[in-house]
């Protein structure tokens, strides 16, 4: 039985927000995407139309596997990424391994045949029947045949983060009758590999770098696959407990902590991403989408927030006796929920906000989500919400939560953080069918001003310190800003974000 851990024990360490966000730096500094020159364009464009052409010389037929199914080459939608439509591994024989490491985001290798695992030597053999005719001076270190290297994570180009990433042996070796292969756990469907070390602890990296990848990944199997996991975590799977078995039937596997051989048939190795926080259906088998992923959220919560809601109403019941009902004609108030934050990038009148936003016609509830809060709740919070408001940072990963085609996510974008905000949170949630509402801050509700004069860039032109780096980045813009609103000013996106909700109300109603 897996024991529950503490969710704050996490990776990172810190503010959960703070401590990973991300924006696309190298390790050369902070990264933007910039128009390439005209030769950069031409090489691209010539690596592009090779790609293109290259299913003219593979021959592609007809499997049986899952393997053989499995296809999808993305546009990661940054510097070094090619869209191809060749299914590099699309059909691969008995006994073989192949391995696309053309993406800029992360590598995937798939194995077929006789497999099995051995996590003392951090590795995965596949074994061969030895033939009469074999020539010894064929192999590879004796008896291998192809030894692969990967580490199974989403984040191949951050050589940072890669570098804690364990790396695992993908081995295929001729069978000696004379060493002992035997299973100690044979499994009938297959197995896929992935690690969850890197920034594991940070909620957008689990769901960006891990979840939606894993869903991606192994949607086509029906949740006949086996997880197998390198940098196991308790406190993960329990904290993702809810979501898992709608993904896999079977208990994932600690590899690194279970030293018994299990045995497949088939494996793939590392995860599929997409880009950030979505699901690109021209990628996927069926045509899955990101509104599918948070359908299958939704199936997921489901049991567990309609618990959540019958204990609350147990507990008010007595109150509730003694209240008098709404009367039926009365308008129920669209629901606004405000992610609040404390240290950085908090909202520091956000009690002036709460009233505001009650004068224009919402009901308000303030979110304060932990580490520890566990997610069903946070779910049930933004899944009967009809807007949510957050600063940006990691938190805003919530808005995969709230409903499509129905809901307004407002994100606050402090100074230095707007190309973070657009890509990681604003472009997916509108890829989601949110109604969404970017509100840059202008330099005074800006904490820094406060700090710096007004010429000094890090106010006049925060993509100059963007470009110095991360850490200018981080100390300045993530962990010492917080934020007063205009409250003149930010009541026009709250009055857009009202007329919105309560037009949708009103076509509702027309509709029944």
């Amino acid at each position: 039985m897996v024991q529950h851990q503490r969710y704050n024990q996490l990776k990172n360490g810190g503010d959960e927000e703070a401590a990973t966000l991300v924006f696309v730096w190298t390790d050369r500094g902070y990264y933007r995407r910039r128009r390439p020159k005209i030769l950069s364009f031409l090489l691209l464009s010539l690596l592009a139309c090779g790609f293109i052409l290259a299913p003219h010389f593979f021959s592609f037929s007809s499997a049986l596997s899952h393997l053989s199914d499995f296809f999808g080459v993305q546009n990661d939608g940054l510097a070094g990424d090619l869209y191809v439509n060749a299914p590099l591994c699309s059909s691969i024989s008995n006994g073989s391994v192949c391995c696309d490491r053309r993406h800029f985001r992360s590598d995937i290798c798939f194995m077929k045949g006789d497999i099995r695992t051995h996590s003392p030597s951090s590795s995965v053999f596949l074994y061969s029947p030895k033939n009469s005719d074999d020539d010894a001076s064929s192999t590879v270190d004796g008896d291998e045949l192809q030894h692969e290297k990967i580490k199974p994570y989403t984040r191949k180009w951050e050589t940072s983060v890669m570098a804690t990433i364990d790396e695992l042996n993908l081995i295929s070796k001729r069978r000696n009758s004379d060493v002992d292969h035997s299973c100690d756990v044979i499994h009938d469907v297959p197995a896929v590999i992935f690690s969850t070390g890197g920034y594991t602890g940070n909620v957008y990296h689990e769901f960006n770098d891990g979840i939606i990848p894993l869903y991606i990944t192994s949607q086509q199997f029906n949740k006949e696959v086996v997880f197998v996991i390198l940098e196991y975590h308790d406190w993960w799977v329990m904290k993702y407990a809810d979501i898992l078995p709608h993904l896999s039937s079977y208990p994932p596997i600690d590899f690194n902590g279970d030293n018994r051989t299990h045995c497949f048939t088939e494996a793939i190795t590392g995860l599929r991403i997409h880009d950030e926080l979505t699901v690109d259906p021209t990628l996927m088998k069926n045509n899955e989408s990101i509104v599918d992923f948070r359908n299958l959220l939704d199936r997921a919560y489901r049991p567990r927030v309609t618990g959540l809601i019958r204990k609350a109403q147990e507990k008010t019941s007595e109150c509730a006796l003694a209240t008098p009902k709404r009367m039926h004609n009365q308008q129920k108030k669209p629901k606004l929920v405000i992610l609040s934050r404390k240290g950085s990038r908090a909202i520091t009148n956000q009690n002036i906000l709460v009233k505001a936003a009650e004068e224009i016609g919402f009901e308000v509830h303030v979110l304060r989500p932990e580490p520890t809060t566990e997610l069903a709740k946070i779910y049930m919070e933004l899944n009967s919400s009809d807007a949510m408001i957050g600063v940006h940072g990691a938190a805003m990963t919530h808005f995969l939560f709230m409903r499509p085609r129905c809901s307004v996510f407002i994100q606050v974008i402090p100074l230095g953080t707007d190309w973070a905000a657009e890509t990681y949170y604003g472009e997916p949630a509108r890829k989601l069918g949110l109604k969404y509402i970017g509100y840059k801050i202008s330099r005074r509700e800006s904490s820094l001003v406060d700090e710096y004069d007004k010429d000094d860039p890090v106010l006049t032109d925060p993509s100059s310190l963007n470009q110095k780096g991360w850490e200018y980045t981080k100390k300045i813009y993530l962990e010492r800003q917080n934020v007063k609103l205009d409250l003149t000013r930010f009541r026009k996106r709250l009055l857009r974000a009202y007329d919105y909700i309560t037009g949708i109300h009103l076509q509702s109603q027309h509709l029944a």
